[in-house]
């Protein structure tokens, strides 16, 4: 069993709040993880799964049912299928306001969950489970290469083969846009939603450009917007929008788009091993889309994320914005073992004046590249959050600087 890098925060939060929610995509591993914390508690538990119609039913009265319960923590799994609910948990709640007595899990974001969730403001706090990280499977070479390329599903991470993970994932894909899709009340095409999402594929980590897709799925540029809006809030695409400053310079307005699991893009492109993708046109932008997701998976709770781009070519990846004010730290994403920057990389530093910079690729030497820039490895990203261990390499001789 592999442990969740958020199980200590839900843990930390069922002793805060009355009611606690993991939101995130299907098959991610919420229900594993809601039993595996449960499992360490001593009281009592009730879990009631709302695809299952013996337990819809035991909610045909939920006040009455959910009273009953009042003494155990009561975990209800694909919350979306009874929004209704939401309004009883509050009022349940507020006659016995103790911590703990709700475990919420649900399969869409806080996007589509809000109006549902108003009436708990200031009784629920909501956490993201990703697919698996680095740090939950270890930053080993063959993880690296099994994580970029199979992505982070438990299921199709830890399949026996990569045959195996690629036929799992395109299973995924099927019964999410056949099935998932149409129970959170969207009524799409199936057919036109894949063609869609292929093409979002294609287009992994360029600016979004409704128009041209549009005219390519035959809708209108606001339809196309919706079907976009609809996979980040069921957490397949991640819209990175662009880094607005005071500067007196041309700004792109347009989001950045990426598909948010690599083995959900890979599968879209039948690449089944990592030979086919490291010949594949879409490697580098895989890797690009892959490294941001692992550098979220790191960085502190409420840090900003954008990409900064000027039409004089001046253009970093990512740019995060640490809470609380705290200097910018910019990554680029390398896919090669010379990860040296662009001129655009130099130019957006200048614009910027970010307090640190990294570029992140393949490699396994943690060396400066420039003042205040780093070449940093995939398999060391936990350096992004300990200035000391880059403090301890400035000082080291320039032969000695291999970790």
């Amino acid at each position: 069993m592999i442990k969740r890098s958020l199980e200590n925060d839900i843990r930390l939060s069922l002793v805060q709040f009355p009611a606690v929610g993991i939101i995130g995509s299907r098959q991610v591993g919420k229900t594993t993880l809601a039993m595996m914390i449960v499992e360490s508690r001593p009281d009592k538990a009730v879990y009631l799964d709302l695809e299952r119609p013996s337990d819809l039913a035991k909610l045909g009265d939920a006040e009455l049912y959910l009273r009953s319960a009042a003494d155990s923590l009561v975990i209800i799994d694909e919350i979306q299928r009874r929004p209704d609910l939401f309004p009883v948990i509050r009022s349940l709640i507020d006659e016995q306001r103790r911590p703990g007595r709700f475990l919420i899990l649900g399969s869409a974001s806080p996007a589509l969950l809000k109006q549902s969730s108003e009436s708990l403001a200031g009784r629920i706090v909501y956490h993201e489970l990703k697919p698996f990280d680095l740090r939950e499977v270890g930053a080993s070479p063959e993880n690296i290469n099994r994580l970029w390329n199979r992505g982070g599903y438990p299921e199709s991470f830890l399949a026996e083969s990569d045959a195996a993970s690629l036929k799992w994932r395109e299973a995924f894909i099927q019964t999410y846009l056949e099935r998932d899709i149409p129970n959170l009340g969207l009524h799409i095409p199936a057919v036109t939603l894949r063609r869609f999402w292929l093409m979002l594929a294609h287009c992994q980590g360029q600016l979004w450009n409704g128009s041209k897709i549009a005219g390519s799925l035959g809708v209108d540029s606001k339809t196309a917007r919706r079907y976009l809006d609809v996979l980040e809030d069921t957490f397949m695409v991640r819209q990175l929008p662009p880094l607005h400053t005071n500067l007196k310079k041309r700004l792109v307005k347009s989001p950045k788009v990426y598909l948010r699991d690599s083995g959900l893009l890979h599968a879209l492109f039948g690449i089944e091993t990592q030979e086919q993708l490291l010949g594949h046109p879409a490697a580098g932008a895989s890797w690009e889309g892959w490294c941001m997701e692992q550098v979220l998976s790191v960085v502190r709770p409420n840090t900003a994320a954008y990409f900064y781009r000027t039409s004089a070519g001046a253009e970093i990846d990512l740019v995060l914005q640490p809470p609380g004010g705290e200097p910018l730290v910019t990554i680029e994403a390398k896919f090669s073992l010379d990860p040296r920057p662009t001129k655009g990389f130099w130019s957006a530093l200048d614009d910027l004046q970010p307090v640190r910079s990294f570029v992140v690729y393949p490699g396994t030497e943690f060396y400066p590249l420039g003042e205040n820039v780093w070449a940093l490895p995939a398999g060391q990203l936990a350096r992004l959050t300990d200035p000391a261990s880059i403090e301890v390499n400035r000082q080291r001789p320039s032969g000695d600087l291999q970790s």
